[in-house]
């Protein structure tokens, strides 16, 4: 099923926020290495006060961003957190697209 977003039609799926803060983690500079101490998994977890495992299950997809680490993230990296939820708002507009498009492909929209 191909997903509309205004004009443009996207037929992958978005990229998951997780997938944004892996790149992230692996692709400091060494300058910024140097602020973020070689930042880990594990120490970017204990700056954002949250379990490592969340941060794990985050960067490989296996858990949806959240408002609060949205709201925690964003401070971390001097981001909004509006970034990381419309990153996971795609997613989630996606998964669903795909799970029900059979069901979605029956509606018809209601006359004016």
């Amino acid at each position: 099923m191909v997903m509309q977003e205004g004009n443009i039609q996207r037929r992958v799926r978005p990229t998951h926020p997780g997938a944004v803060l892996r790149h992230m983690l692996e692709e400091l500079t060494t300058d910024e290495r140097d602020q973020f101490a070689t930042l880990t998994q594990k120490e970017l977890a204990k700056r954002l006060g949250v379990p490592a495992r969340a941060i794990n299950e985050l960067i490989h997809e296996r858990r949806a961003m959240t408002a609060d680490m949205a709201i925690r993230l964003s401070r971390v990296f001097k981001t909004t957190p509006d970034i990381w939820m419309n990153l996971q708002k795609a997613v989630d507009l996606w998964d669903a697209a795909q799970a029900n498009k059979n069901q979605y492909a029956k509606l018809r929209p209601i006359a004016a």
